[in-house]
């Protein structure tokens, strides 16, 4: 196996702390500093169809992000499909999966100044089929950075617990990137997590603050999530949605309330309120101070045909779901918003994250780049 290009393996402390948007800021940083950067996610969990093979979907992201020129495969060369668990202990095969994910770090790394191993959720998943990401990192000869998120006490304990993990494997973590940290408490929390961290062999890589924009979902991730159908608009479903608000009361009390790219929900029948949204549509403009991003009529209720023409022309989508306006905002408040491709705006601040907040110098000189 490929020994000589450095590399390091970004692993998390658990899910949904940042470990992709770290992974690719990491990607374009290194990229304008070195050149060519190999990337590879050994072991995926979440995954899309790509001709014909199944393929982590954060391997796609970073090929279509930065046209890779890497065979789509080798950098996910295994992809835990829902059967895979069980036939797996049914017979075990672990030589073979072995062989594939160091063959496929050869040929994704080759000839590469450097290269980044994503890894999956914490340090111990995987260990069902005997590649936990501890074994993973192990197997590639790779030290690791370890990403948590914002806090001091809960990071702390749980990177306490991953850093075991790797030890055991004989896995050396360079150290720790902080993300999601709040910008009102960044300077107390990078102080004392320094210090928390420090006082367990670890150093304290990064702190990122928490930027709004990389948790806020586009509609089209919206439209998804509440089984919606686009009455009109599409040309804008690639906009973000800021705040949600049900349009439960007077019309006056809604467009008072209305926050940066809000989106509202209420039923079709609650006419008033849509027709005073169009009424101030142009006075309220989405990026500014206050303003509609975009409408979901609620439990697939349309209003009056003359209405109906009159949001046909809205300057914002309208989106028509089955759902009711309570289920629908359940639903996109705890979305798990992911960084897709064509992100362009969220993967910029992303390497401006990484390039201000991340000290990558210390990380080459760590791994002895």
């Amino acid at each position: 196996m490929n020994s000589v290009t450095p590399r390091v393996f970004v692993a998390a402390t658990e899910q949904n702390v940042g470990k992709t948007t770290t992974s690719i800021g990491l990607y374009a940083t290194l990229r304008d500093r070195l050149g060519a950067i190999g990337f590879i996610k050994p072991v995926g969990q979440r995954f899309i169809e790509v001709d014909g093979k199944r393929i982590d979907e954060d391997s796609v992201l970073i090929r279509d992000t930065f046209d890779t020129q890497i065979p789509i495969e080798d950098m996910s060369p295994i992809a835990v499909e829902p059967d895979f668990t069980r036939r797996y202990i049914e017979a075990s095969n672990s030589e073979q999966l072995v062989r594939r994910i160091r063959h496929s770090f050869d040929r994704a790394c080759w000839e590469k100044e450097f290269a980044i191993i994503e890894g999956t959720g914490h340090a111990g998943v995987g260990s069902v089929f005997d590649l936990s990401n501890a074994r993973v990192a192990q197997l590639l000869e790779s030290k690791v950075i370890l990403v948590t998120t914002g806090g001091i006490g809960r990071p702390i304990d749980e990177a306490a617990v991953n850093h075991a993990l790797f030890q055991r494997q004989g896995v050396e973590v360079i150290g720790v990137i902080m993300n999601k940290v709040l910008p009102s408490k960044y300077d107390y929390i990078s102080e004392f997590a320094r210090r928390g961290f420090a006082r367990l062999g670890l150093e304290l890589l990064g702190v990122m603050p928490q930027e709004r924009m990389l948790s806020e979902p586009t509609l089209v991730d919206v439209c998804g999530a509440i089984r919606g159908d686009v009455l009109c608009g599409e040309d804008a479903m690639r906009s973000r949605a800021g705040t949600v608000m049900i349009g439960a009361m007077s019309p006056d009390n809604v467009l008072a309330r209305l926050e940066e790219r809000t989106l509202l929900i209420c039923p079709g029948d609650r006419e008033n309120v849509l027709l005073a949204a169009l009424d101030r549509a142009r006075e309220l403009e989405p990026e500014t101070e206050r303003g509609i991003v975009a409408i979901v009529l609620s439990e697939s209720l349309l209003p009056s045909a003359s209405t109906l023409n009159r949001l046909r022309g809205a300057p914002w989508p309208v989106i028509v779901s089955p759902m009711d306006s309570y289920t629908i905002a359940s639903r996109i408040h705890s979305m798990t918003v992911k960084t897709l491709p064509g992100d362009s705006e969220k993967i910029d601040r992303i390497q401006s994250l990484v390039s201000d907040h991340v000290d990558v110098d210390r990380i080459l000189e760590k791994i002895g780049a």
